[in-house]
């Protein structure tokens, strides 16, 4: 899968895609596309990540937490009635 690293611009190719979908991950390895020569393997911060067309990573990729919010909110009463 290619992302683009939004500091620089470059295509990463990510090399790691488990480490990528698992939100308690911060880091995934990538190779820098940039340039005629491949690149050694890096370490990218995911939050320096976003989908080539610029939209960014979903949350739950980056935040273990991103349930939390909906876990919190009062759940609905429903009434049944019976007649």
């Amino acid at each position: 899968m290619f992302l683009m690293h939004k500091p620089t611009g470059d295509l990463i190719e990510i090399l790691t895609l488990d480490q990528l979908f698992n939100p308690c991950v911060k880091e995934v390895t990538g190779v820098d596309h940039f340039g005629e020569e491949m690149q050694e393997p890096e370490s990218y911060q995911k939050t320096e990540l976003a989908f080539p067309s610029g939209e960014s990573l979903p949350r739950c990729w980056l935040d273990a937490h991103y349930r939390d919010a909906q876990h919190s909110s009062p759940q609905k009463q429903f009434s049944h009635s019976n007649g």
